[in-house]
């Protein structure tokens, strides 16, 4: 674990800039290579991947000694999911689709104990399988990271009391599930997407909450267009995205050259 005025929570309390990814393939190497690259943080997604539970605690595992903050996407705002989660040792949570106050809470309370909470107490490797539950719970209710995914328009429409829960550390924007919500998938220029997105970036203003925004594409002028519009916590790309683009870059280049152009 990180020291609390080094760790994640730290950093988005001050509202400092960091940059993470996104992890959807099981094997511990992606997760070991892309650690490596100096990311701050990494999310493993059980939302959008055939991740299983086995795989997830070992990417966070490896996450973690790579001295990487590893953060889990649950499939959905269960209580049960999320406490797995944080029990494999996930230093926080990212809750998807959370559209209201009471969706907020519910997902704050699920990753801290009582009384700050209601996580189910139990055993496993966040507690070192036993000896230092003492220390986790007090790490647990101080340093854990609760982030809530901003992704329909409903979740516009009740901005202000959600950022306002008690717990939220940050928030996603989630573009192509949020774009999806006005009936305009992938449409980012949409006046109706803009707006959405202009209500939200205030909102996060004025509750002086870290502002996260998925840029899914490997590219890095998006990124910085984020950060001018006032985002410090910004999840860069994805790890099939990084390969895929990679592979086609590369190979486009070898033929290009097999066929004899410059």
């Amino acid at each position: 674990m990180n020291s609390p005025g080094d760790s994640l929570k730290s950093k988005l309390k001050n509202r400092e800039l960091t940059l993470g990814s996104w992890i959807t393939l099981g094997h511990p190497c992606i997760a070991e290579i892309m650690a490596a690259a100096g990311f701050d943080w990494l999310t493993v997604d059980m939302e959008h991947s055939a991740i299983s539970t086995d795989q997830a605690q070992q990417l966070i595992q490896v996450i973690e000694l790579s001295g990487c903050e590893p953060l889990v996407r649950v499939g959905k705002n269960d209580a049960k999911l999320i406490g797995k989660a944080m029990d494999m040792g996930a230093h926080g949570v990212v809750v998807p689709m959370v559209n209201s106050r009471s969706d907020a809470e519910r997902a704050v309370a699920a990753v801290k104990y009582p009384p700050l909470g209601s996580r189910g107490v139990g055993i496993a490797r966040a507690h070192s399988y036993g000896p230092s539950f003492e220390k986790h719970l007090a790490w647990n209710n101080a340093e854990s990271v609760v982030v809530v995914q901003i992704e329909h328009i409903d979740a516009v429409k009740n901005i202000d009391e959600i950022l306002s829960v008690e717990g939220v550390d940050a928030f996603f924007v989630g573009p192509y599930d949020l774009s999806g919500s006005i009936g305009a998938p992938g449409q980012f220029d949409h006046p109706a997407f803009r707006e959405a997105l202009g209500a939200i970036e205030r909102a996060g203003k004025m509750h002086g909450i870290s502002a996260g925004y998925h840029v899914v594409p490997a590219d890095r002028e998006l990124v910085t267009d984020r950060m001018v519009n006032g985002y410090t916590f910004i999840a860069f790309s994805v790890d099939i995205i990084f390969l895929g683009d990679t592979c086609r870059k590369g190979l486009a280049g070898v033929k290009e050259y097999m066929s004899g152009g410059n």
